[in-house]
């Protein structure tokens, strides 16, 4: 792989369709229109249609909005069972990032109910739609955030006590040990479909200001301006992961200069706990029981 990795390597995507969640902004958008300036029909997956068909505009191509609230499961069926077509490429990129706690729809940590339930929903009833496809893939946007996570079982939904961050970093983590856990699944069944995952590094998104204290969105503006890669350089992971000729499933890409935060993209490790096969196991089947969607055709690991 080249260290010039850029959107000019993205290959040709005409006649694909790709799905992504979270894209009227952000790296979302950034990926959306490289994917749509290569061919792809991109659907914008988001909360805020008037938004949603503004970002539209911005992108060369052929585009679709609909509208998609991960932190309420009603909105993620209605998505699903609206969808009657072929999906090449699900991009789960939509998130938020360190609120004051909060309770989705459904009652869940609006964190983990977000970044994660709304996202291991929306991708089992989705995935029907994208088997048979070539080069078929599930994309999840994790964080180098999820180092700072832990999995607590006896309070995974932080009903106990309440860290913002910590919260943030355990649904990146819960990200990635679904990412891959997905990925084995889909290996032991024998699927086409592949699951990869990837992080922007610390690109300059509206994500830093959309949901946190003043103080904190203050001193990330400052931030973003001073150390934050852009937006376009920050949603090449995600594009490396979405279509790289020949990536294997389970791979994870991230930026490759210094600290991994900067750079093009490349293939990255994560920590032990997102390859913890027993938490993937646990959380797996927990996310099934709250969300009350199942994977069939996804088999164990054996």
């Amino acid at each position: 792989m080249s260290e010039k990795w850029n959107a000019d390597s993205v290959p040709d995507q005409s006649g694909r369709t790709a799905v992504i969640t979270g894209s009227n902004s952000g790296i979302g958008l950034e990926a959306a229109k490289v994917l749509g300036a290569k061919g792809a029909h991109v659907v914008l997956a988001v909360r805020n249609l008037e938004k949603g068909e503004a970002a539209a505009g911005e992108i060369t191509g052929d585009t679709e909005v609909r509208k998609l609230d991960l932190g309420a499961l009603d909105s993620v069926r209605a998505f699903a069972s609206e969808w009657n077509g072929p999906v090449d490429l699900l991009i789960n990129n939509a998130g938020i990032m360190a609120p004051p706690r909060g309770e989705t729809a459904d009652g869940f940590e609006s964190q983990l109910g977000t970044n994660h339930l709304g996202h291991f929903a929306l991708t089992g009833l989705m995935l029907d739609s994208l088997k048979g496809r070539e080069d078929a893939r599930v994309v999840t946007v994790a964080s180098d955030a999820h180092k700072i996570g832990s999995m607590d079982f006896d309070d995974l939904l932080w009903e106990k006590s309440y860290s913002r961050w910590r919260a943030y970093g355990r649904s990146k983590l819960a990200n990635l040990l679904f990412a891959f856990e997905l990925d084995r699944r889909l290996r032991a069944a024998g699927s086409n479909v592949k699951s990869n995952a990837a992080h922007p590094g610390y690109a300059a998104t509206n994500l830093q200001s959309a949901s946190g204290p003043k103080l904190d969105t203050t001193i990330m503006w400052f931030t973003n301006k001073l150390v934050a890669q852009s937006q376009e350089m920050g949603a090449l992971p995600t594009l490396y992961a979405a279509t790289e000729p020949g990536l294997g499933g389970g791979s994870y890409a991230g930026p490759g200069g210094i600290g991994g935060q900067r750079g093009n993209p490349e293939l990255v490790g994560s920590t032990k706990s997102a390859r913890n096969e027993a938490d993937a196991g646990r959380l797996w089947e927990i996310s099934e029981e709250l969300t009350g969607v199942s994977y069939p055709g996804a088999a164990v690991p054996g």
